[in-house]
């Protein structure tokens, strides 16, 4: 399982979170830490990602998550204008 943090949002107390394993990538916030005076805490957040991704790799492992299908091309001629 490979991850990629994203910046802090203070707004929503999270980090947008890229998760990659078996070709199957997928991106979701995580809740960040905060320390006790309520700053973004870059190393117990990191640590909090790991575990989601134990998560997220075992629901890719089990099919629940899966890449999106592609948008399918219609084959029915577009009307010109």
């Amino acid at each position: 399982m490979k991850t990629n943090i994203g910046a802090f949002d203070p707004e929503a107390k999270a980090v947008e979170v890229e998760f990659s394993h078996n070709g199957v990538t997928h991106i979701r916030p995580v809740n960040a830490c905060l320390t006790d005076k309520g700053k973004y805490d870059a190393k117990a957040t990191t640590a909090r990602v790991a575990e989601v991704a134990n998560g997220v790799q075992a629901k890719i492992e089990a099919g629940v998550i899966t890449n999106p299908l592609p948008n399918p091309v219609s084959d029915t001629p577009s009307e010109p204008a």
